[in-house]
């Protein structure tokens, strides 16, 4: 992936491994639609062990202090999630359960938008509201609109993971552009 050099930087988090997770286009086609000055950087999770406390008081796991790293050098939070069993996916809740456990915590005052893609109708919106309620214990300032819960993602994505539907590509737009405006708002 090619980094750009920006004046604003988001890194990107995907809540499924899935090879074809429509989550992870959502990502893709957000780092396509970025303003100018903007740059996402889409970080994977994959390699962040299952939480184990014994473990952090050993020592922190390589990936997590890395990305701990990144999400604390970046100017926001892009996080595309699945919902599974009405809620947040596992792998996500897991990396998100570590890095809040970094000192200093990456999430505190950080700028969070999130979006999600579904094959049903409501697009991940339990999974988003919960994810709210985690952000709000890191003390991460949720952006509140507009929200994206993309319902039917089968149609909405080609064969090739590409989003095609105009009307989504013109609301993530929106998104990581409000996500940019709230980001600079909030900068000290």
């Amino acid at each position: 992936m090619v980094t750009r050099v920006a004046a604003f930087n988001i890194v990107g988090l995907c809540g499924s491994l899935r090879h074809g997770s429509f989550n992870m286009a959502a990502l893709r086609a957000a780092a396509d639609l970025v303003p100018e000055g903007v740059a996402i950087d889409i970080a994977g999770i994959g390699d962040i062990p299952l939480y184990n406390d014994d473990v952090r008081v050993i020592g922190m796991p390589d990936p997590v202090l890395a990305l701990a790293g990144r999400i604390a050098a970046a100017d926001a939070v892009l996080i595309a999630t699945p919902e599974y069993n009405y809620s947040i996916p596992g792998v996500l809740k897991n990396t998100i359960d570590w890095l809040s456990r970094c000192e200093p915590q990456p999430f505190r005052g950080k700028p969070v938008a999130i979006m999600g893609a579904s094959p049903g109708m409501i697009g991940t919106a339990r999974a988003q509201y919960d994810l709210r309620k985690v952000f709000v214990f890191l003390d991460a300032h949720v952006l509140n609109k507009p929200e994206i819960m993309i319902g039917g993602a089968a149609q909405k994505f080609d064969g090739a993971g590409m989003l095609t539907d105009a009307t989504t590509r013109q609301f993530i737009g929106q998104q990581v552009a409000a996500l940019r405006d709230w980001g600079v708002r909030l900068r000290p």
